[in-house]
């Protein structure tokens, strides 16, 4: 196939030189009965970034192997059976979403990549998965809704970046007593499997901070009531006094815990004796607004989280300086959004309330756009910002679009557009093009509302905002005056959980979590209430 009879969003790939493609929706899929997946879109050599989402596709090419500039492949809501080797061999992959296909096996060759950082294979039909034992990297394992039967080989202490494994919703029948060797977990969801005992080894875990049991059929009545009804401090208390243990495990965490005990009180010491910026966390109030995300925005973009950083105090060039930092954010580990869009709100302009986290037909809802004067529904501001582009282009001279223009592609062709509302449905926020003017940050802002939104993963959300709060408490720009600590130069940081729930009200996340801003590095210190 010649690049002229190419699909036209690969031939303009190519014309412009993207480093990013995005392949989605029902126009792809009719294109793919006709001919196949275009095979010269593996031509496209310098793509980082490529999306091929909600189409017929069935299997991929072993052509993929040919990008081999490819960090991101996000493949999730098709029909493909089974992934070649050649993925193993696209050496710079970082990130693999396959969720939502009809996956029966996967090839060994995955296992021994050493540079993927998350792993997302949730809602297939795997019954098991390769040894991950050599993917060092590795920090997210997304293997739920699937039909495994035996925990998935991670128990390593090579995997000293693992920090959450989701297995919930399969067939696992017990928790291995290795698990005590992954000493960087802090998030495990084991719902809704078979586990009848829970090792005491699992409190071996030290940076464990949330797990997830229910629905499994535990022969310890009480555990089980633990599990309903308490804390994960206190599910993990009663594991390690009430649970059996293998004598073949007590020599191996007895060593480990000493060395590691040590180690953590001088860390902690050197930190509080130091100089250290301070960050204090408040748990969520019957006042703070709660994230209601809905079934719709799930096969659009359907990880959101959030916080509301108080006592701001800007000044005109640290606010400058705020914005810059959201810009340079985006075009770093967001990956120039593809992997996730951060936005701010001045909180005192939000109508109280809950927020509402979903997906609609782009002709059906409106925003006024950040630094725009009138209402726009979805559909238009699309259709005028693609004006705008080529316009730009065109007086320009040249192929690269600027400004929110060069986002448009990550919605194109999508049949919903995702969004977050307020209490009276009013739209605050488009991801990943814009937020709204009504909402907009000033110098004047004290109160902010920070949400990030991924069509990723909810670590990257988790990360993105780890970032942005330790950018933020660094470099003291909305540290109020009164309360610096100006003898010592350190900076202070107040952040409010935000709880993000099903329609149902079941909780689906929480940021910051005990998981979330690991910071000492940082010489910041972290105050929980």
């Amino acid at each position: 196939m010649t690049l002229e009879d190419s699909w036209e969003v690969v031939k303009q790939a190519a014309e412009k030189n993207r480093h990013e493609l995005v392949l989605s929706g029902t126009s792809v899929s009719e294109l793919m009965k006709l001919s196949g997946l275009d095979k010269n879109l593996f031509n496209l050599h310098n793509l980082n970034y490529l999306s091929i989402t909600h189409t017929c596709l069935q299997e991929v090419p072993d052509e993929i192997e040919k990008l081999a500039n490819l960090a991101t492949l996000v493949l999730h809501s098709n029909e493909i059976v089974t992934l070649p080797c050649a993925i193993a061999k696209l050496a710079k992959l970082k990130v693999l979403d396959c969720s939502m296909n009809k996956l029966t096996s996967l090839p060994r060759e995955l296992g021994d990549h050493p540079h993927l950082s998350t792993i997302n294979l949730a809602s297939n039909l795997l019954r098991d998965v390769p040894s991950l034992t050599l993917c060092t990297k590795l920090s997210s394992l997304e293997l739920s809704n699937n039909r495994l039967e035996a925990f998935p080989d991670v128990c390593h202490t090579e995997l000293v970046h693992l920090f959450e494994i989701y297995v919930n919703g399969n067939q696992i029948t017990e928790i291995p007593i290795t698990v005590s060797r992954l000493q960087g977990l802090k998030i495990l969801n084991i719902a809704d499997n078979l586990i009848s005992v829970v090792p005491s080894e699992l409190a071996d875990c030290t940076k464990l901070k949330e797990v997830y049991l229910k629905g499994n059929k535990l022969s310890d009545r009480r555990l089980t009531k633990l599990i309903n009804q308490c804390s994960t401090k206190q599910v993990l208390d009663y594991v390690k006094s009430h649970c059996p243990r293998s004598e073949l495990s007590t020599t191996e965490n007895n060593t480990s815990k000493k060395g590691k005990r040590s180690q953590k009180v001088s860390e902690g010491e050197s930190v509080v004796d130091g100089l250290a910026h301070k960050l204090k966390i408040l748990k969520v109030l019957d006042d703070t607004p709660v994230i209601k995300i809905t079934e719709h925005v799930k096969s659009i973009r359907p990880y959101i989280a959030a916080c509301t950083v108080k006592n701001i105090n800007f000044t005109e060039e640290s606010f400058k300086k705020f914005i810059q930092l959201q810009t340079r954010l985006h075009d770093g580990i967001c990956e120039k959004r593809n992997a996730a869009t951060i936005a701010t709100h001045d909180l005192k302009l939000i109508v109280p309330g809950d927020l509402t986290y979903t997906a609609k037909v782009p002709t059906e809802f409106e925003i006024k756009p950040l630094m725009y004067n009138k209402m726009y529904t979805g559909a238009d501001l699309f259709q005028k910002l693609q004006m705008e582009a080529e316009t730009l282009r065109k007086e320009k001279k040249r192929n690269v679009y600027s400004g929110i223009h060069k986002y448009l592609y990550l919605l194109e062709g999508k049949p919903l557009f995702p969004c977050l509302l307020d209490q009276s449905q009013q739209v605050i926020s488009f991801p990943p093009i814009t937020n709204s003017d009504i909402t907009k940050m000033t110098v004047a802002t004290q109160e902010m509302l920070v949400e990030v939104t991924s069509a990723i993963s909810h670590t990257i959300c988790r990360n993105v905002l780890d970032q942005f709060l330790k950018e933020l408490i660094v470099s003291g720009l909305t540290d109020s005056a009164e309360s610096k600590d100006t003898d010592n130069k350190c900076n202070n940081l107040t952040v409010q959980q935000v709880k993000v729930v099903d329609t149902q009200g079941n909780l689906k996340l929480v940021y910051p979590s005990r998981a979330d801003l690991n910071l000492s590095e940082q010489l910041v210190v972290i105050l929980r209430e």
